[in-house]
């Protein structure tokens, strides 16, 4: 039932309590759920005990479009009708003949909610925390029935679940783009285990995707296991695969040839691409002012981070000049391993290559303090662009800041 205007004297009457439509008509104004017992009238004007339930329907921007009425006859239970087979009884036995015939309309009036209560002042923290592909229609009250391996998308241990990819999600978004670009060898048995783990649970993520639900394009959750497996191929499950490889297990051998090597720590970029399951969800949080202010400083953070990697791979490309086997004398690096006074050193007796410099963890916050001023404007010009691919990447930083 669409609201387009009040419908304050719809089917009522002389005997219509006028405070229930009062009630009523405030239900609908303020777009609350309610249910009512009300005396109205039929086109031939004979009157009629209906069980109301009025319910808002609300479209993804929260906002109500239509109104869900029901009405159901309760005329049995307030007033007993007098027909032909029924003349000469008594009131009670009519009362219990009407209450026996109609034991389905008594069903059917097991009300969902108390009178008067209004679920859309719900807690909005089960909504918040809902990370499922989509929220289930507040007008759904009933829990579809699915097959035993069928996990509804919006049950609490699916939640939960969403909630550790999250978290892993942003682990890997942080730790691939290091291993990346400082080539770290996962020779730390710690780490190795901790991304072993990880790698366990996206894999075991895969599998709980193969036997979740989803919401359709009418709105319906489909929780047939064939249509399940065909949309999940068809949208996550390529990336998902590419994203829990054992990348790390594999760079771990010493013996793996260094092209190799390098080909699957540029494969472990794949992983970033489950960030698009994290952006379409980022729309629950814009109504409150404290979560996006955390999330803006996430984001901002997140984006130094990347960009710190990429600045320290140009100046660790650009330090050593291959064709005349020595070290650049104005790159950021040489400059950094001078003041921190472990200078870069050819070993011609040993390797045959460039040894020393500063330490991984003295080049990565050297890194992230310039991305970080350069993506604020502040740029104190203690660390300086000098070769023209740094250059180029500064300027670029410089245009990502001002936007």
């Amino acid at each position: 039932m669409q609201m387009a205007s009040p419908c304050y004297f719809f089917m009522y009457g002389e005997l219509t309590d006028k405070e229930t439509g009062e009630k009523v008509q405030q239900t609908f104004e303020n777009y609350e759920m309610n249910s009512f017992e009300i005396l109205m009238y039929k086109k031939n004007r004979m009157p009629v005990w209906f069980f109301v339930k009025i319910a808002p329907i609300r479209n993804e921007q929260d906002k109500v479009v239509l109104f869900l009425c029901t009405f159901s006859d309760i005329t049995a239970f307030k007033q007993p009708i007098e027909d032909d087979s029924v003349k000469g009884w008594g009131k009670f036995a009519r009362l219990t003949r009407a209450l026996t015939s109609s034991r389905g309309v008594l069903q059917q009036l097991a009300p969902t909610v108390h009178k008067g209560e209004n679920v859309h002042k719900h807690s909005r923290l089960a909504e918040v925390l809902q990370l499922g592909s989509d929220i289930l229609p507040q007008y759904k009250q009933e829990t579809p029935k699915t097959p035993p391996h069928i996990i509804l998308h919006y049950c609490a241990f699916k939640t939960t679940w969403d909630w550790v990819i999250l978290i892993l999600t942003f682990y890997t978004a942080i730790m691939v783009p290091y291993n990346v670009s400082f080539k770290t060898k996962q020779n730390n048995v710690t780490w190795l285990v901790v991304d072993s783990i990880v790698d366990v649970i996206f894999l075991v993520d895969i599998v709980l995707n193969f036997h979740t639900t989803f919401v359709g394009p009418a709105g319906e959750v489909i929780s047939d296991p064939k249509l399940i497996r065909m949309n999940y191929v068809k949208t996550w499950f390529v990336i998902d695969l590419l994203s829990c490889l054992p990348y790390d297990v594999i760079n771990a051998f010493e013996n793996v040839d260094e092209g190799i090597s390098s080909l699957f720590s540029s494969l472990k970029v794949v992983r970033l691409l489950r960030l698009g399951r994290v952006a379409r969800k980022l729309d629950h949080y814009i109504e409150y002012g404290a979560a996006v202010l955390v999330l803006l400083v996430c984001v901002f953070g997140l984006a130094a981070h990347w960009l710190a990697c990429i600045w320290y791979s140009i100046g660790d490309y650009e330090v050593i000049d291959e064709n005349t086997n020595s070290v650049r004398m104005d790159s950021w690096l040489y400059i950094l391993s001078e003041s921190v006074g472990t200078p870069y050193r050819f070993n011609a007796s040993g390797s045959g290559r460039w040894e020393g410099g500063p330490s991984k963890d003295s080049v990565y916050i050297t890194s992230l303090y310039f991305t970080m001023t350069s993506l604020t404007s502040i740029g104190f010009g203690n660390i300086a662009p000098t070769t023209d691919g740094e250059k180029l990447f500064a300027v670029a930083m410089m245009m990502i800041g001002c936007e």
